[in-house]
């Protein structure tokens, strides 16, 4: 459990020029202290890491970008909006920010961006903290179901379907995403409010566009597992098994490839720092010293 003594630490909201983009990112604890890189999932941006990053700053160095055409960031016309760009991006933004070696927190689609980011960079990875983030076929949800669909049937038609989901319903249901009632109470509607207030109807087509991307991003899932078998990073799983996309088996799988990773299956579902923020941030205080006490 959470050590209620820890003081939390002041969040800085800041803005950074990254290839004449303008990037807003979160920014908690001190410059020098080791660094956990935090890129968010969909529909969502740094919002999502707001609760988490003061109760783990007094120790580290926690940065969460918005990534370009999400959140308070720019949506450059020009911007590689695919997830190579976006893993493209996060070298970019760590070289600009003067970041080096990190430990990587890999959530939703920030997952597939974050190991594409860390197959660029192996040796520059101190670790991983994974919470419902998948890369394992056999494993995925009944809620995969209409992307699935349209993967057998990748037709303008059927690709113009897919953005029914991204309406404000859509991100309600994504963010709901079956939890129990209970469960569901403890997710502000914050999330999907804000969130659909910032898009546009770039941004929406832009949504879209990497939601069928999952289709070819399918073909990269033996990559993923490929990285974790041959450079085992020290890992820790947390993980919200009430998922229609990603339920307890696609946590589990990561045991395949990482026999000795930490596994935690909470009580809560794919937005876990929202229902059980204190549980997660328990179990990565005493990981991130881990990774800390090895390297010195």
């Amino acid at each position: 459990m959470m050590n209620f003594e820890v003081i939390p630490s002041p969040v800085r909201h800041r803005y950074l020029t990254v290839d004449g983009c303008t990037i807003f990112y979160r920014e908690c604890g001190a410059e020098d202290a080791p660094v956990l890189l935090l890129p968010h999932g969909y529909p969502c941006s740094s919002y999502e890491f707001r609760n988490l990053m003061p109760l783990l700053g007094d120790a580290w160095r926690l940065i969460a970008p918005d990534f370009p055409g999400c959140g308070y960031s720019d949506t450059p016309a020009d911007f590689d909006y695919s997830f190579d760009g976006y893993a493209r991006f996060l070298e970019r933004f760590c070289e600009t920010m003067g970041v080096g070696r990190l430990a990587l927190y890999l959530h939703d689609f920030g997952s597939q961006i974050g190991l594409r980011f860390a197959i660029r960079n192996p040796h520059g990875i101190t670790g991983l903290i994974i919470q419902n983030g998948d890369i394992y076929e056999d494993q995925l949800g009944p809620k995969y179901a209409p992307l699935q669909a349209y993967f057998e049937d990748p037709s303008p038609e059927a690709k113009e379907r897919l953005g029914d989901a991204v309406t404000k319903d859509g991100f309600k249901d994504e963010f709901l995403n079956e939890v129990a009632d209970d469960v569901a109470s403890r997710i502000p509607p914050d999330l999907w409010e804000l969130h659909w207030s910032v898009m546009t109807p770039q941004r929406r087509a832009i949504a879209v566009q990497l939601i069928a991307g999952l289709k070819e991003n399918l073909a990269w899932f033996p990559r993923y597992q490929a990285y974790l078998r041959e450079h085992r990073p020290p890992t820790l799983i947390v993980w919200g098994p009430h998922d229609g996309y990603m339920p307890e088996g696609s946590a589990r799988a990561y045991l395949r490839d990482l026999p000795e990773a930490e596994l935690h299956l909470l009580g809560g579902g794919h937005w876990l720092l929202e229902t059980h923020l204190y549980e997660v941030a328990g179990l990565i205080r005493p990981f991130l010293r881990s990774i800390r006490a090895s390297r010195e």
